[in-house]
């Protein structure tokens, strides 16, 4: 064990992918994370301080002797905390304010994307209903409509018929579900969609394997979109070709773009993309790990995560990541209701006869007993040599969490594999 002090903002299932690989590391000696989880607190010390809680998490910082703060959720960033952070002489993994733009701000994205030559869907940006519904209207359905701003990852809707559209706009225009701001009305694309990851320091760029999530809430792509039901590596629809295209044409190219514009990428770039018939396209552009693909990209990490970020934060070359080639498939299980409302405090049992990680996103101990504490409660990740044994592994030993009030889709990796039979 060495002796390297590390502070991990935020508390889900992200956040315990990340613990969980510095607890791998040789040179890591103490982690703790803030706010944490109850799996968390099995590899960290959980401290009770709120991830946008800037002030609170530099004190720590600074009086605990922290090496590398490690930064999770959008918030955080969206924030300033690596601003205030590097300011106070703290080394912190995790893009700044002004680059985090390139999530917060999906018009600041396209705005640059269209500047620089980055493949995306055509658009146009709206800040009053009556105008946004017009244009809309005059256009082929469906239309894809997005808040400009953070929502989750639920401020996107795909909408069909026009009724649904204007129930969209409605919800964001004229009832600020999200907060005031704009919507950005974009062009429908085709294809299926991809997660490709990268570790970024200004032009360095290192990329992850790509994985694929699964928004709907329900089996067959239906139901409300959500943070992510489960996702898997080993995507048998791109090629090394459209890899290395995706990796240079637009992880790349955004990371150079962004240093010439002076805000510098100093994380994880999160390219969410579409295989479309014309080619890969940048559905959109997030500033941190995903959430729940970090959960099935980390485990494959064979190399030591800890001088990756550390370099990352320090602006110097970092080591080559080494990745396993096997495969992985995470199932998300989620509180009933989720992404709507939802009961909290349900108990659950049989985590310890389950032969896979279990990463928790939203669980707490309640007089020593585990139970419900977010919408999204735990995610099940199995690892293998291919996908549809490795997917028919995850659901036995999902099957094996009980728990009145969770529910999970059945059909993780459907469009790799032909859908399996519910359990």
């Amino acid at each position: 064990m060495g002796d390297k002090k590390v502070l991990v903002v935020g508390g889900g299932g992200r956040e315990h992918a990340i613990v969980d690989a510095l607890a791998r590391s040789p040179q890591v000696g103490t982690i703790w994370c803030a706010p944490g989880n109850a799996g968390i607190a099995r590899e960290a010390t959980c401290v009770p301080i709120k991830d946008t809680d800037v002030e609170a998490l530099k004190a720590f910082a600074l009086e605990n002797g922290v090496d590398l703060t490690v930064v999770g959720p959008e918030a955080a960033l969206a924030v300033g905390i690596v601003d205030t952070f590097r300011a106070a002489g703290l080394h912190i993994f995790g893009h700044t304010k002004a680059a985090t733009r390139i999530e917060s701000s999906k018009e600041f994205a396209k705005k640059l994307m269209q500047r620089h030559g980055i493949p995306t869907a055509d658009y146009r940006s709206f800040t009053e209903y009556d105008e946004a519904r017009r244009y809309v209207a005059a256009r082929p359905l469906p239309a894809v409509l997005k808040y400009d701003g953070l929502a989750a990852g639920k401020g996107v809707v795909v909408a069909g018929t026009l009724a649904e559209a204007d129930e969209a706009l409605r919800s964001m225009l004229l009832d600020e579900a999200y907060g005031t701001g704009k919507v950005v009305v974009e062009d429908f694309l085709t294809g299926p969609e991809f997660s490709f990851m990268a570790f970024v320091d200004g032009t360095r760029v290192y990329p992850m394997p790509c994985a694929q999530d699964h928004k709907r809430a329900f089996d067959g792509d239906k139901g409300p979109n959500t943070g992510g039901m489960g996702a898997y590596t080993g995507l048998p629809f791109l090629t090394e070709e459209d890899r290395e295209s995706a990796f240079r044409q637009i992880l790349c190219k955004a990371a150079e773009a962004m240093a010439e514009e002076g805000c510098p990428l100093s994380g994880v770039l999160y390219g969410g993309l579409m295989k479309t018939p014309q080619g890969i396209r940048v559905i959109e552009f997030n500033a941190r790990f995903g959430d729940p693909e970090t959960e099935v990209v980390l485990p494959l990490l064979e190399s030591d995560i800890y001088p990756l970020l550390e370099a990352v934060a320090d602006h110097r070359p970092a080591p080559e990541p080494v990745w396993s080639d096997q495969v992985t498939l995470g199932i998300v299980l989620a509180s009933k209701g989720y992404p709507g409302s939802y009961e909290k405090g349900f108990p659950i049992d049989g985590l310890d006869t389950v032969d896979a990680k279990i990463y928790h996103m939203g669980t707490r101990c309640d007089s020593g007993r585990l139970v419900t504490a977010g919408g999204r409660v735990l995610m099940v990740v199995c690892e293998g040599t291919e996908i549809a044994k490795t997917r028919d592994r995850a659901y036995r030993e999902a099957a094996r969490i009980s728990c009145e009030n969770l529910f999970y889709r059945n059909d993780i990796a459907h469009q790799a594999i032909p859908t399996r039979e519910k359990m």
